[in-house]
C-alpha cells in the first residue's frame, strides 16, 4: 500500500485492481477502444492497444474465471487490469499508475478502518463526492481572496460560481503531520448540475502560487465524465471542453461568452460526457502526445453521436502559456480565426 496524505488518499493495489475488474469492458472501451468484444472477451493484437486477437480481456466472472484476467497469447504474459495499464503506460512511475488507476474509478480507494482489504468502489465513490460537495459549500467566493490573486497571476480574468476559496483546507502530510493549508475550490459536476467532486489546488499564502507540498492539485469525490463548468453548459448548443482548470479558463478569458467545460487531465477530457443539447464540441487540448490522444479519442465519440467535434491546440505547451506570453488580444484574435474558419454559425460570442 501506498500513503499519500489523508486517509482518502492511501491507494491500495489490489483494490484498484478489482475495481477495475468489476468495469472490464468499460476500461477496455476507454484504454483500449481499438480493440473489440468477441463474446466475453476483449481482443487486440497486444499492450498497445493495436486492433488484433493475440491479447485477451476476460470482461465477466464465470466460476474461477475472474473478470479482468487477461493473456497475451503470444507471448505467454498475463496478469489483471492494473499490470496491462502499467505496461500501456510505460514508462510511468508507480504511485503515478496508481493515482491514474484512482482516477478513472472515479475516487480514491480507501482501505476500510477495520483492516480487512473489501472494497466497493460505489459506496467508496459515494462517500468521496459527499465529501467533495461539503468541502465546496464552505468555501467562499474568490473575489479578493488568493484564489483571485493566483488565478490573475496566470492572466486569468473568467471567474464563476463553480470556484470558491478556503483560508484552510485539511489535508495529512506523508510524515503524518496535519497541515490546513489555502485552497482553489472548484465544483465538479455532472450534466443534471448535481456536484459530484471538489477540486482543491493548494495555494502558498506567502508567494500567491502553489504549494510547496507533492501534488498541489489534487481531486476530492468523482470526477469520470463530469467536469467542472462555467457558463450556461446545460442548453448550450456549442460547448468548449478543456484539460486543466488554469487552461480552460485561460480560453475562457479569451472567449468570455463560452460555456465551459473543464475536465481536469488529458484521460478525462477523453472520458468526458457531453450534453445532449449540444451541436458542436469545441475541445481546447493540451500540445502534447496525451491531449492529442485525448482529443482524438472525445472527438471520434462526439462524430459518432452526430456532434461536430472542432480540435483547438495551442501555439505552446498550453492555452494559458499562449495567453501570460501573447496576451488575451493576441489569443482572442487566433481563436477567432479559427472558429470562424470552422463554423458559419456558433453561440461563443455576441458577433457570431
Amino acid at each position: 500500500m501506498t500513503n499519500y496524505g489523508s486517509k482518502f488518499e492511501r491507494l491500495d493495489p489490489g483494490a484498484l485492481a478489482r475495481g477495475l475488474a468489476r468495469h472490464a469492458e468499460a476500461f477496455c472501451r476507454h484504454w483500449f477502444p481499438e480493440g473489440r468484444k468477441v463474446g466475453n472477451y476483449w481482443q487486440m493484437a497486444d499492450i498497445s492497444g493495436a486492433k488484433g486477437r493475440s491479447l485477451t480481456i476476460r470482461l465477466k466472472s464465470h466460476g474461477s474465471r475472474k473478470a479482468g484476467k487477461w493473456t497475451d497469447h503470444q507471448n505467454g504474459d498475463h496478469g489483471d487490469l492494473l499490470d496491462l495499464l502499467h505496461y500501456h503506460l510505460e514508462p510511468v512511475a508507480y504511485p503515478d499508475l496508481l493515482r491514474q488507476a484512482a482516477d478513472y474509478l472515479g475516487e480514491a480507494p480507501v482501505i476500510p478502518d477495520d483492516g480487512t482489504s473489501d472494497y466497493e468502489p460505489a459506496v467508496a465513490s459515494n462517500r468521496q463526492a459527499a465529501a467533495g460537495r461539503k468541502l465546496f459549500s464552505y468555501g467562499r467566493p474568490i473575489r479578493n481572496t488568493l484564489a483571485e490573486a493566483y488565478l490573475r497571476g496566470r492572466g486569468i480574468a473568467r471567474f464563476g460560481p463553480a470556484l470558491a476559496f478556503h483560508t484552510n483546507v485539511y489535508l495529512r502530510a506523508q510524515d503524518g503531520t496535519r497541515l490546513e493549508i489555502p485552497a482553489l475550490l472548484a465544483a465538479i459536476t455532472d450534466n443534471a448540475g448535481t456536484v459530484t467532486g471538489c477540486s482543491r489546488v493548494f495555494l502558498n499564502a506567502r508567494t500567491g502560487g502553489l504549494a510547496a507540498i507533492e501534488a498541489p492539485k489534487r481531486v476530492l469525490g468523482r470526477l469520470h465524465g463530469n467536469a467542472i463548468r462555467f457558463g450556461e453548459t446545460r442548453s448550450c448548443t456549442d460547448l468548449l471542453a478543456g484539460e486543466g482548470l488554469e487552461n480552460t479558463l485561460s480560453v475562457g478569458t479569451a472567449l468570455p461568452r463560452a460555456a465551459l467545460a473543464c475536465c481536469l487531465t488529458a484521460n478525462h477530457l477523453a472520458a468526458f460526457t457531453y450534453p445532449a443539447s449540444i451541436r458542436r464540441l469545441w475541445i481546447a487540448r493540451d500540445n502534447d502526445e496525451a491531449g492529442a490522444r485525448a482529443a482524438t479519442r472525445l472527438a471520434d465519440r462526439a462524430d459518432a453521436d452526430g456532434i461536430e467535434p472542432l480540435i483547438l491546440t495551442p501555439e505552446r505547451d498550453d492555452f494559458n502559456l499562449d495567453l501570460t506570453t501573447d496576451g488575451v488580444t493576441q489569443l482572442r484574435q487566433r481563436l477567432a480565426a479559427f472558429i470562424d474558419a470552422h463554423a458559419s454559425e456558433h453561440d461563443l460570442w455576441p458577433s457570431a
